[in-house]
C-alpha cells in the first residue's frame, strides 16, 4: 500500500469519526430543550383540530363535541399526558409562574371575565406571537391575539406546566 493511500485511509477513518462522534454530542442534549417544545408543539397541532367547535359554559371533561375554555385546555393537554384540574381557576394555581414578556408555546395564559370580577375565569393555550389558542362564547376553538384591547386589559397570569 502506499503512502497516499495509507494517508487518505486515516483522513477518512478520523473523518468518519468525528463525524459520529459530534452527531452523538448533539444527539445527546437534545432532550433537555426540545422535549417542552415537541410536546407544546403537539399539544397547540391537537388543539387546531378542534377549530371551530362550539363553545358551551361547562362542557363535560373528555366531550369533543363542545367545549369551555378549560376543558378544552385540560383535554389537549391531558392527551400528552399533563393532567390539569376542571376549572381554570384551578388550572392557574399548577405549574410554575410566567412573566408575560417569557411567554412560550403552551403556557397556559389566565384572564378575567365579566362573570367572575377580578378573579380568574379564562384560559388559552399561548402559541407564539402573542397569539393564544382557546374556545370563546362567540368564536367556539379558535385564536385570538392578545394584543387586543379585551385580552390585554383582561389579562391576569400565565403558568408553565410543560
Amino acid at each position: 500500500m502506499s503512502f497516499k493511500n495509507t494517508f487518505i485511509r486515516k483522513v477518512v477513518s478520523v473523518s468518519l469519526c468525528a463525524v459520529i462522534g459530534f452527531t452523538g454530542i448533539t444527539l445527546g442534549h437534545a432532550p433537555t430543550a426540545s422535549a417542552a417544545t415537541t410536546k407544546a408543539d403537539k399539544i397547540i397541532t391537537l388543539g387546531k383540530k378542534y377549530l371551530g367547535v362550539k363553545y358551551r359554559f361547562g362542557a363535560p371533561s373528555g366531550s369533543t363535541s363542545a367545549f369551555d375554555c378549560s376543558s378544552f385546555t385540560q383535554y389537549i393537554f391531558g392527551k400528552y399526558g399533563v393532567k390539569l384540574p376542571r376549572v381554570s381557576s384551578s388550572q392557574a394555581t399548577k405549574g410554575v409562574k410566567v412573566a408575560k414578556a417569557n411567554l412560550k408555546k403552551g403556557d397556559l395564559v389566565f384572564f378575567k371575565v365579566k362573570r367572575t370580577g377580578k378573579k380568574i375565569g379564562h384560559v388559552g393555550v399561548y402559541v407564539g406571537n402573542n397569539k393564544m389558542l382557546h374556545t370563546y362564547r362567540a368564536t367556539g376553538v379558535t385564536y385570538s391575539s392578545m394584543n387586543t384591547n379585551y385580552w390585554k386589559s383582561n389579562y391576569i397570569t400565565a403558568r408553565r406546566v410543560l
